[in-house]
């Protein structure tokens, strides 16, 4: 009898200390549009975070403590954002990747500085992300006048002489990347011939296709989402227009590809070199592959500021937001996607963007030579 109590004391006792385990889980979070319009990019992002919380925690975890990981919804709207930032905020989780879209990151970065969570954008490449000297804002991607300028380059030396539109969806990232574009198109000494706006969410182009085809454009360069540009580039086809389709890296998904079919041959975008292809990735895309999960887009970018983050958080010996930004601003950090340092504001101090054609079979490729 005496024996069976010793069991069951001891047994209570483990299931203590593993509760007791399990309490000191740290919670993260990713978020980003894991529903609506954008939803593939939301995908990445989960992809890319749940299997770098599972290798983190495989090696170990971080300073002795097991991640969990929170996902969170905010359909790339940003009242619904900052919901989610305050969400976040009040479970005091220290750090959060995402969001996608600059119009839900720039809102909820508020709200995040406010409750202390450290947030790092895989994909927010709106500048006004940096430019708001806000303590906990960082990103391991580039931004718009670096990716716009690109753009610009490539138009210049490719369509000198040519007819030029610029279309932009009204969002912080689509208005802005076409605005950046603009600029350095002007400043290089072309001046678009038509420059128009649409609502994110419309599926009739067929007025703005009828303009590009009275005004002979050889190229019209959208600031937007995958969704709205396969949609014009199908409408362009259909009034026979040539055509070419430019955009930046919201198109980095096999998605515009099953929008567009065989017909969005030929269209161009701006995007950082292929992270899949990098030597610092080849395990992590076999894992990913053997899971039956193509790393594309975002994946690895989420997967990376996972990295960071845990990274720089052994460095400070802690996962106080602020003493993790202060280690991540002043160290240098090993990532799928390649070394990683910031400046003062956020910004990585890598930054090359080229471009990428799409061909018939729905798959795209880097031009080599980043546009050349």
């Amino acid at each position: 009898m005496k024996s069976l109590k010793l069991i069951g004391l001891a047994f209570g006792a483990s299931i203590a200390l593993s509760s007791a385990a399990f309490a000191q889980d740290v919670t993260i979070a990713v978020a980003g549009p894991m529903t609506g319009g954008e939803s593939a990019f939301g995908r990445q992002m989960k992809n890319g975070a749940d299997m770098a919380v599972a290798d983190i925690n495989a090696a170990g975890g971080v300073n002795g403590k097991k991640l969990a990981l929170d996902v969170e919804d905010d359909a790339c709207d940003p009242k619904q954002a900052r919901s989610v930032a305050e969400k976040i905020s009040s479970a005091r989780m220290p750090f959060v990747a995402g969001h996608y879209c600059s119009s839900s990151s720039i809102p909820a970065s508020e709200a995040y500085a406010d409750g202390n969570v450290l947030q790092i954008t895989p994909a927010s490449t709106n500048p006004l992300f940096t430019e708001r000297k806000l303590w906990n804002v960082a990103r391991v991607c580039g931004r718009d006048d670096q990716q716009g300028l690109i753009a610009a380059q490539y138009i210049a030396k490719n369509f000198k002489g040519k007819n030029i539109a610029i279309l932009n969806d009204k969002t912080t990232y689509g208005k802005g990347l076409a605005d950046e574009t603009k600029k350095a198109l002007n400043k290089a000494g072309i001046t678009e011939k038509m420059y128009e706006s649409y609502n994110k969410g419309d599926k009739d182009f067929n007025a703005i296709v009828s303009r590009l085809k009275r005004d002979n454009i050889d190229l019209v360069y959208v600031g937007g989402y995958h969704q709205e540009s396969g949609l014009i580039l199908r409408q362009m086809r259909d009034q026979g227009l040539k055509t070419v389709l430019m955009a930046g890296d919201a198109l980095a998904d096999k998605e515009y590809a099953s929008i567009t079919g065989p017909a969005g041959e030929g269209t161009l975008f701006t995007f950082g070199p292929d992270p899949r292809n990098k030597p610092t990735a080849k395990k992590i895309v076999e894992a990913f592959k053997a899971k039956g999960i193509d790393p594309e887009g975002y994946t690895l970018y989420t997967y990376a500021a996972m990295q960071v983050w845990s990274q720089a958080a052994k460095k400070a010996g802690s996962t106080d937001a602020k003493k993790v930004m202060a280690a991540m601003k002043a160290g240098k950090w090993d990532t799928v996607i390649g070394p990683i340092e910031y400046d003062a504001k956020g910004d990585i101090k890598q930054i090359d963007y080229v471009v990428y054609k799409w061909d018939a079979k729905g798959g795209y490729a880097e031009i080599v030579g980043g546009g050349t």
